[in-house]
């Protein structure tokens, strides 16, 4: 049995008068790839940012490698990273000065070495030396990947992580990204509106409706409690109608 990487208990917040995220629990487990799923406005990205440290929750708990997040934050987010295609990197520097930034962050050891093995493994060498401004945003998405594994996290959040690439790399980073899980049993807390993607990479999918987990399982176990033909169906019916059946 895997080991209990995140613990989410009971997490809540709210905006004003709106409840964004509605007293959710789930838990992701060694070396699994959970798919976060749900219309804009569920709750995805505000989770994302209680996880990271970015947003404080109303109420509920966050333990993370057994830890409370509250009182270990710093400790824990030496092993997590994130990377998100909305997130800008430092345009004045190169690809390499800007991992340079990051490996310096981590505390990276052999920060060279590394930032050579990330960029081999995410076929970026050839714009090394090429300012991030200058870059496509499949390039720059391919970039924010390498970042985010600089400093070997034992936990990854990746939002969006294949936006903007072109069919023939996204394919290569998905397969890159379920290896990389599996091989180093990294945990990873993965968004997307690619249906595709999303029953292709996690081993299990929370689907978010309104702030609440509506639906939690395998891809297959998620279709088939809402009876549709795959996700795409379902997401599309749940969004449509405006209303979920518990």
């Amino acid at each position: 049995m895997y080991s209990r990487v995140v613990e989410v208990i009971h997490l809540t917040k709210i905006f004003g008068l709106a409840r964004v995220v509605d007293n959710v629990s789930f838990s992701i487990f060694q070396g699994e790839i959970v798919g976060l799923l749900g219309p804009n406005g569920a709750g995805k990205t505000t989770i994302l940012h209680m996880l990271l440290g970015l947003t404080l929750p109303t109420s509920g708990e966050i333990r993370i490698f057994g830890l409370d997040f509250k009182r270990h934050r710093s400790k824990i987010l030496q092993k997590v990273n994130f990377s998100s295609s909305y997130v800008s990197l430092p345009y004045s520097l190169t690809v390499r000065n800007s991992l340079m930034v990051f490996a310096w962050l981590y505390g990276v050891s052999q920060k060279k070495k590394k930032i050579d093995e990330v960029l081999t493994l995410f076929e970026i060498r050839d714009i090394a030396d090429e300012p991030i401004r200058t870059l496509s945003s499949g390039q720059i998405t391919r970039v924010n990947l390498a970042k985010a594994l600089i400093n070997d996290p034992q936990l990854l959040f990746l939002d969006e992580p294949t936006a903007s690439l072109d069919p023939d790399i996204a394919d290569k980073t998905r397969s890159l990204l379920k290896r990389i899980s599996r091989d180093k049993k990294i945990s990873i807390l993965y968004t997307s509106h690619n249906m595709r993607e999303m029953e292709e990479v996690s081993d299990r999918i929370l689907f978010l409706y309104q702030g609440r987990i509506i639906a939690s399982g395998t891809p297959e176990e998620v279709v088939s409690k809402f009876q549709g033909e795959d996700l795409e169906e379902v997401f599309i019916k749940i969004a449509r109608e405006n209303r979920v059946v518990l």
